[in-house]
């Protein structure tokens, strides 16, 4: 796949909405950012650098921001399964649109200094 739209093309319809959403939100969030495919995922870059991945999956979206904001946003990610990397957001719970905007604000400054 070369593009996210070829992507999200391929998906069911609730994994597909969802993507969608999530694509917008890190629209808003990111506005600098370009879109790419990265590790077969769509993903956002700035400065030459992966902000944030993310996926659908089964029963859940997959959102990759690397580990470091994992760690730094632990209290507000409680509610979510999450690994050294990734965070999962469950289909049956709306995104945390503040919350995704936070770790993506973080992972500019990452990227910026």
């Amino acid at each position: 796949m070369k593009t996210i739209d070829d992507y999200i093309a391929t998906l069911a319809p609730m994994q597909l909405e969802v993507a969608q959403i999530m694509r917008e939100l890190l629209h808003d969030a990111a506005p600098q950012a370009t879109e790419t495919i990265a590790y077969n995922m769509p993903a956002i870059k700035q400065n030459g650098r992966v902000l944030v991945y993310f996926a659908p999956a089964k029963q859940h979206l997959g959102f990759y921001p690397t580990p470091d904001p994992i760690v730094a946003f632990a209290d507000q990610l409680q509610a979510y399964p999450t690994s050294k990397g990734t965070i999962q957001f469950p289909y049956g719970q709306p995104l945390p649109v503040k919350l995704i905007k936070q770790i993506v604000a973080f992972r500019i400054e990452q990227v910026t200094d």
